[in-house]
């Protein structure tokens, strides 16, 4: 199922795969039952259609939010976003297979993978009523970089992705919600509440299984976290933090600030 969502090219018709067989895994949780876990090989690189055309970050033009096109342009660079994040959570699932997992664990990455795609339509939707669609601009061509970096590594997957750039969205989407609220873009602002309060829970269950996996190899989960967003994550991790929704999602203040240029706790 995972490397079947993975293996489909257009964004809608990606998602709609992904919602169905989520509502598929969930109705045989609901009965007392898991589906059969078995093994496939994820692709290296998931299936894309044809638009957007990809660049590299630097070369993705700026536009400011003032402006309609520029509020058109945000909301295509977090539906890029929200389509790449439906493949990394199936991603997950399906290329670290080999390593035994409670159920819960699958439970928490079909049920991510599930709000990712509700999101990416959410987020076309305001696209298509303000005359665009997905595919209409360039997007960044480096957002699947952190999941090939990490294919072999369990453990650096649920640190970078979720612990550093899930939470990033937590830092920068309320004033995303400020920019739509000032232009009454209610169903933008309505879409980005919904987003907000959903990648709280995806940060948690990064934080949560990256730390079931250190104590399952009695790791200490704050050097773990450190060693490796300094080994995949190209960068210092860059204030302003949302300190309150980070803790929220069980990633406390000694995680992050030290991998900040300055270092310092107190920012």
């Amino acid at each position: 199922m995972a490397v079947a969502v993975l293996s489909t090219r257009d964004g809608r018709a990606k998602t709609a795969l992904s919602r169905a067989h989520a509502a598929t895994w969930f109705a045989a949780r609901a009965e007392g039952r898991a589906l059969p876990l078995g093994n496939a090989v994820p692709p290296p690189r998931p299936a894309r259609p044809d638009r957007p055309e990809l660049r590299d970050p630097r070369d993705v033009p700026r536009r400011r939010p003032g402006s309609t096109q520029g509020r058109i342009a945000l909301l295509h660079a977090v539906a890029h976003i929200e389509l790449n994040a439906v493949d990394l959570h199936w991603d997950i699932i399906a290329r670290f297979a080999d390593t035994p997992m409670p159920l819960g664990f699958y439970d928490d990455w079909v049920k991510s993978a599930d709000e990712e795609s509700k999101h990416f339509n959410m987020i076309c939707d305001c696209l298509e009523a303000m005359g665009s669609h997905y595919g209409a601009l360039p997007a960044h061509a480096g957002m699947w970089r952190a999941a090939e970096d990490t294919a072999q590594d369990f453990l650096g997957r649920l640190a970078v992705v979720p612990m550093v750039l899930e939470a990033r969205g937590l830092d920068v989407t309320p004033g995303m919600i400020e920019v739509f609220e000032r232009a009454g873009e209610t169903a933008a602002v309505a879409a980005m509440r919904v987003i907000y309060a959903e990648e709280v829970h995806h940060v948690a269950y990064g934080s949560k299984w990256f730390h079931f996996l250190c104590g399952r190899h009695d790791i200490d989960p704050k050097t773990a976290f450190h060693e490796l967003v300094r080994r995949y994550f190209h960068g210092a991790l860059k204030p302003p933090f949302n300190e309150e929704k980070r803790a929220e999602a069980g990633i406390p203040p000694d995680f992050y600030w030290p991998l900040t240029e300055s270092g310092s706790i107190t920012g």
